[in-house]
């Protein structure tokens, strides 16, 4: 069972490089094409689209990356979590 987590860990690990940098790739190519753009009005527009496609791209990527993790280092489907009361007294 551990050699599954490793493995998983592994891919996990390899995947979200490979979304990280092909994001950094588009944003790079975003921006050049930004800056290209000779009319203000368009190049400001193309600003704030390119503001929401880096926010997506990467919250996204950050979402997956830990999602993957919790999935893969978190308990067993069916295991209950031991959850202690911060506010119970421990002379009880």
């Amino acid at each position: 069972m551990a050699w599954k987590k490793i493995v998983a860990a592994i891919l996990t690990t390899i995947l979200i490089c490979a979304m990280t940098l092909s994001a950094m790739f588009v944003l790079v190519r975003a921006t050049l094409y930004v800056t290209s753009l000779d009319s203000p009005l368009m190049r400001s527009i193309a600003f704030t689209a390119e503001l929401v496609l880096g926010v997506v791209l990467l919250l996204g990527t950050v979402w997956l990356a830990t999602h993957l993790a919790v999935r893969i280092f978190g308990p067993a489907e069916g295991a209950e979590p031991e959850w202690t009361d911060p506010l119970k007294d421990e002379e009880e």
